[in-house]
C-alpha cells in the first residue's frame, strides 16, 4: 500500500499534530456518546462503556500532542 504524500514527507511535529487532532476527534465522539447515554429513554438500561473517562484521557493526550506540535510547526 502506498503512503500518501502528505504523510510521507511530514515532520515529527506534523505527525504529532495529526495524532493530536485524531485524539481530539475521538474525544468529541466520546462526549457525544456520553450525552446520548444520559438522554436515553429507559433509565434502567445502564451502559458499560466509560465514556467520560475515555473522553478525559483522549482530550488530555490530544491536547498535549497539539500543545507540543504547534510551536514547532509555527517555527517552520
Amino acid at each position: 500500500m502506498k503512503e500518501p504524500e502528505f504523510l510521507l514527507f511530514a515532520s515529527d511535529a506534523e505527525l504529532a499534530a495529526y495524532w493530536g487532532a485524531a485524539c481530539i476527534a475521538a474525544a468529541l465522539a466520546c462526549l457525544l456518546m456520553e450525552r446520548r447515554r444520559m438522554k436515553r429513554a429507559e433509565l434502567n438500561r445502564v451502559g458499560w462503556m466509560p465514556w467520560t473517562g475515555l473522553f478525559l484521557a483522549l482530550a488530555v493526550i490530544g491536547g498535549g500532542l497539539l500543545a507540543a506540535a504547534v510551536p514547532a510547526i509555527l517555527q517552520g
